[in-house]
């Protein structure tokens, strides 16, 4: 048996790993590389994958965020036509998340052209869009779900099971039973964990008991996150800072799972009375029908949640929300000069309609940016974290002179001790253990952590593009 290392290897984003048995070919994740011109470099470099994406039996999906979904309609362009496995609510999220991927690659690639053209510059070396909305929609087709808990048996002789990850709605850890030759494996990918008792999300499942092969993620491995009450105070202490200098909230939000707990957060401090009133735009359609699929699934959110949203939809004048849809109310609401809280995508600032409200908002010394998710290395975000005091944003030099927060008590992915937790859940060490999907420094330093704090030797760092025979 085989693991081919194809993306998220020493790196957080372009999770896809493929797993040969000697008889069977399958991958988990198929995800698109995020962060800048290097990851677009990468995007490039993976149209082709590296492997004959026609000999594919199956796919598994861990989630549904882009950088382990986006590049699914790659493969389907390419000739893969069997099935993707993933539950339900993952389904419902990646129809929504991969045609506006799409999109926003098209109407980048538009804004480009039109850019050269104005310059009288020559068309070469515009970005062309990995796909187009008509064939992401194709992708579509291959999906087929699988509830957590049930056993899936894709072919003769491998055995899946999805577990509750904890990490966005419908995230899962996989269990994966393969009896080749004769030598029966378990394999379990953890896929991206979440902090247990955070809102919004039941608590990520423990793993089973034993593993023969463990890839386990790092995005946070080197760190640990802020206690939950002391990130309430940061953001109440933020809102209170742009209210009295009379500006604008801008937050940058991931669609999916990031800005639905936002929204939780908000409601709860106005419903303990730690924030005034509140008018929140919630700029991004795509996070609009994330919210509408998280309503839906209403029985995998927690007791608390379910509580906070029905004393929202009852007291909306307290906390008034609007979800904005169409390209002209998006416009409207720069024209809003303060007591705004404008949540939008991209949660890293790189695409989308978040790049329009920060091209109005950064100049304005009033108005605060808060920053509440992880920020890869070359997105405009981390820029803004480091403390550039400029952007570039559509070609324009953009002034940053809005105050910057980060708050770090939010983060959808376990940190250090929370890992550690999940890890404790084996009553006894996996027989391989691989650190996967962090920067290199945090998978170091998870990898590190294992080894001392677990007492786990057989702890490796996979490097991109590596095959490694089990």
């Amino acid at each position: 048996m085989r693991l081919g290392f194809f993306g998220a290897a020493g790196e957080v984003t372009g999770s896809c790993t493929l797993v040969d048995t000697g008889e069977f070919r399958f991958l988990v994740d198929c995800g698109m590389f995020q962060g800048g011109a290097e990851a677009r470099q990468k995007n490039e470099r993976a149209l082709n994958f590296g492997f004959d994406v026609r000999r594919l039996d199956f796919v598994l999906l861990t989630h549904a965020h882009i950088d382990h979904s986006g590049l699914l309609p790659r493969l389907s362009m390419l000739g893969y036509r069997g099935p993707v496995y993933t539950t339900p609510a993952t389904k419902a999220l990646i129809e929504v998340l991969l045609p506006d991927s799409a999109h926003i690659q098209e109407k980048e690639a538009e804004w480009q052209l039109r850019n050269r053209h104005r310059r009288g510059r020559s068309e070469r070396g515009i970005q062309p869009p990995l796909y187009s909305v008509a064939q992401a929609l194709a992708a579509l087709k291959l999906l087929h779900t699988v509830n957590y808990g049930e056993t899936l048996r894709p072919v003769e002789g491998i055995s899946v099971r999805f577990h509750d990850a904890g990490h966005i709605l419908g995230s899962a850890s996989l269990e994966i039973s393969v009896n080749a030759g004769g030598r029966p494996r378990k394999l379990v990918f953890s896929g991206d964990l979440g902090m247990p008792d955070r809102p919004v999300l039941n608590d990520p499942e423990p793993p089973p008991g034993e593993a023969d092969v463990l890839l386990i993620e790092s995005t946070y491995g080197n760190r640990q996150h802020r206690p939950f009450a002391e990130t309430e105070d940061e953001i109440v202490a933020a809102f209170e800072r742009t209210r009295a200098a009379g500006g604008n909230l801008i937050i940058p939000a991931f669609a999916v799972g990031r800005t639905q707990e936002i929204l939780y957060l908000l409601a709860g401090l106005v419903r303990r009375g730690r924030l005034h009133p509140l008018k929140v735009y919630v700029d991004s359609p795509m996070a609009n029908s994330a919210t509408r699929i998280t309503l839906e699934h209403r029985e995998l959110l927690d007791a608390e949640t379910c509580a906070l949203i029905d004393w929202q939809q009852a007291h909306p004048e307290k906390m008034h929300i609007e979800f904005v849809a169409d390209v002209e109310r998006s416009r409207q609401l720069n024209d809003i000069r303060h007591g705004a809280v404008i949540i939008s995508a991209s949660g890293m600032c790189d695409a989308g309609r978040i790049k329009y409200h920060l091209r109005e908002n950064l100049p304005r010394s009033e108005c605060t940016v808060l920053i509440a998710g992880f920020q890869a290395a070359g997105t405009l975000g981390r820029r803004l974290v480091d403390g550039a005091r400029v952007a570039r944003i559509f070609g324009e030099t953009v002034a940053v002179r809005a105050k910057v927060c980060t708050v770090g008590g939010l983060s959808a992915h376990a940190d250090q001790d929370a890992l550690i937790a999940w890890l404790n859940g084996f009553h006894q060490p996996p027989g391989k253990v691989f650190v996967v999907h962090g920067e290199a420094g945090a998978s170091a330093d998870f990898a590190q952590a294992i080894k001392d704090r677990l007492g786990w030797s057989d702890v490796h760092l996979p490097q991109p593009g590596e095959f490694i025979t089990l």
